[in-house]
């Protein structure tokens, strides 16, 4: 067993990209685009490429830059990427994506992000009459699906097999000479459409579009199917919804900052996150500081409100990338340390209030406060930016089962002597609505605080729902 640094934060499932047509080199688009969504997932990458006649995968553990020290030598007219974090089966190379599969119609590449939650029920049934699987991963139900499907065409055995999957997806698919991009009815997961001179883009953020030199055109809506070919981009809505689902946790912690999402700026929300904190805390102090990168916003916001000094008391190894140690307390405790170090000069002496976006069990931040009273800080104040995370999510976001996340059991006073703090403030969940408001606060998932799971999830003994893999 091996421990990972970032234990403690949650972890989204995946990137997704793809690009139709009008670049010279497709494959140096989607590397640019796939590092622009690196923030998204960093076990592996992977891209798959099309002349429009052959089709080819490239795929591989680590980082971008590491799968890709040299792009593939292929003159492409479509390509699709991927960036994963596994929620959803192993990190094992069988589980990278895209997934490429060749059937009578022709060969199809998919990515996916998101997580379903269904998937184990569908796989039995086409085990059963005869399907076999090649990798742990619940996307390859999808491909199997439309693989096997009778409609004529590759939209509609899309649509036909989107229909029997629930949970949370955003796909990108590829044919000889279509690009298609779906997301779920619920819209759990972003997914928009950018212009280039003579072709298309889709991505899971707008920053994949400003690095790839695109125009943000839309957001891809809920339940909506688009087909990108030589005749332009059309549109299928194949499913209505009156609850639609985005994420919160996008504009909390895993969007980029400087993407925008449905209509709202990642930035500006998480900026009126601090600013609600400010005033619902009522906290004062020497000086804010924020656990970086994710909490910088919202302690600007903090400090905006508060009229409190920002300053950057923690300095993070920005080259650290995705190390794992064994897991004895002593490494444990120096793993916080490789990645965090407090500026003593700053914090001694002075009275802080810490931001961060969210306590999940509550280890690293209760290091993270040690670690700054070591360095001589006399009050520590933490502001987390979100409401406590008392429930796991089904939907493609990697949380602990119920009973290792700390506000399943534990009261805000009992985290804040847990983690050592002096005083400890969870931000609303009003706060949070007015926060996000180019967004209806009805329209996003809360259920890792408030347990109102917009989608079916399956069920161990009535009481929490059944984490999964398939090996």
């Amino acid at each position: 067993m091996k421990y990972d640094l970032g234990s403690d934060k949650l972890r989204e499932e995946c990137g997704v990209l793809g690009v139709y047509g009008g670049q010279d080199n497709i494959p140096l688009s989607l590397y640019w685009g796939l590092y622009a969504l690196q923030h998204r997932g960093q076990e592996s990458a992977g891209m798959a490429l099309t002349d429009g006649t052959v089709m080819e995968v490239f795929r591989g553990m680590g980082l971008v830059g590491e799968v890709f020290r040299e792009l593939p030598d292929m003159k492409t007219t479509i390509g699709i990427g991927h960036v994963r974090y596994s929620t959803t089966g192993s990190s094992l190379l069988c589980n990278t994506q895209p997934l490429l599969v060749r059937y009578a119609q022709g060969p199809i590449s998919l990515a996916h992000n998101g997580n379903l939650t269904n998937a184990p029920a569908i796989r039995s049934r086409l085990e059963a009459s005869g399907s076999v699987f090649q990798t742990s991963i619940d996307s390859e139900v999808i491909v199997n699906l439309i693989a096997r499907s009778s409609r004529s065409t590759v939209e509609e055995r899309v649509i036909e097999s989107v229909s029997q999957i629930q949970g949370a997806y955003c796909l990108v698919i590829m044919t000889r000479d279509k690009l298609i991009g779906v997301r779920d009815p619920h819209g759990f997961r972003p997914l928009c459409l950018g212009k280039l001179d003579s072709g298309w883009v889709l991505a899971s953020e707008s920053c994949a579009l400003d690095t790839v030199g695109a125009e943000f055109v839309r957001d891809i809506e809920p339940g909506e199917m688009v087909v990108i070919d030589k005749h332009g981009v059309a549109s299928h809505q194949f499913a209505l919804n009156d609850r639609k689902a985005l994420c919160i946790f996008e504009y909390i912690y895993f969007a980029r900052p400087d993407s925008v999402i449905d209509g709202q700026s990642v930035y500006q929300a998480r900026l009126a996150m601090g600013r609600a904190l400010a005033r619902e805390s009522g906290y004062k102090a020497d000086l804010v500081i924020s656990v970086p990168d994710s909490g910088t916003a919202a302690a600007l916001g903090f400090s905006y409100e508060s009229g409190v000094p920002y300053a950057e008391g923690l300095m993070k190894n920005r080259y650290i990338g995705r190390t794992f140690i064994q897991p004895d307390q002593k490494n444990r405790d120096m793993g916080v340390r490789i990645k965090l170090n407090a500026v003593q000069s700053l914090v001694k002496g002075k009275s802080l209030v810490l931001v961060d976006d969210s306590i999940v069990r509550g280890t690293t931040s209760g290091k993270i406060v040690r670690m700054l009273k070591e360095a001589g800080a006399r009050e520590i104040h933490m502001c987390v930016s979100s409401p406590p995370i008392a429930y796991p999510c089904f939907y493609g976001i990697d949380t602990s089962v119920r009973k290792d996340l700390i506000a399943a059991s534990k009261q805000v006073e009992e985290i804040r002597e847990f983690i050592g703090a002096d005083s400890l403030h969870f931000l609303s969940l009003e706060g949070l609505y007015n926060a996000v408001a180019q967004v209806h606060y009805n329209h996003m998932c809360y259920a890792c605080f408030n347990r109102e799971y917009p989608a079916e999830i399956p069920c161990q003994n009535g009481e929490e729902g059944e984490k999964y893999v398939f090996e």
